[in-house]
């Protein structure tokens, strides 16, 4: 046993740790701070919960591998192996890159009741979780492109 508690504290896993804890701290801003970051459009949707015209969307067509980062932050949300083809006009992924990547929330606004998903790290409004996906999951995560960036890969 004493071999293995060393290891824990030896340097690379210290940093590990360090790194990882560095990457889940909260990210808050000002409004006015996000707004000097963000397009008017993105500071809408991603600050305001707005919502893009279906089908209007720079990811909705999109095919590229690679993963989806939230606008704000940079935070790894969803990979393009599971995007889905769901015909709402929104982006559509059946789960998100990591499960504690995105905070769920009751929205009751527009006289509907659905589940809303922010960024865990940032608060980024992403769109809305629904039971109507595909298999594996049957949930059909609809985001708002003005929500994401592509880190493509070649």
């Amino acid at each position: 046993m004493p071999g293995a508690l060393q290891a824990l504290h030896s340097a690379p896993i210290a940093e590990q740790i360090k790194e990882k804890a560095m990457s889940d701290k909260i990210i808050k801003k000002s409004d006015a701070e996000w707004r000097t970051e963000l397009s008017p459009e993105e500071y809408r949707i991603c600050r305001e919960k707005g919502t893009e015209r279906a089908f209007s969307g720079t990811y909705y067509e999109e095919h590229r591998n690679g993963v989806y980062q939230c606008r704000c932050c940079g935070e790894p949300l969803f990979s393009s192996a599971t995007k889905c083809e769901s015909g709402s006009g929104w982006p559509s992924f059946f789960q998100p890159i990591e499960a504690g990547a995105l905070e769920e929330h009751r929205d009751m606004a527009h006289g509907m009741v659905r589940t809303e998903i922010v960024c865990r790290k940032c608060g980024c409004h992403l769109g809305h979780v629904f039971t109507d996906g595909p298999k594996p999951t049957g949930l059909r995560y609809c985001i708002n492109s003005a929500s994401l960036k592509l880190e493509a890969k070649e």
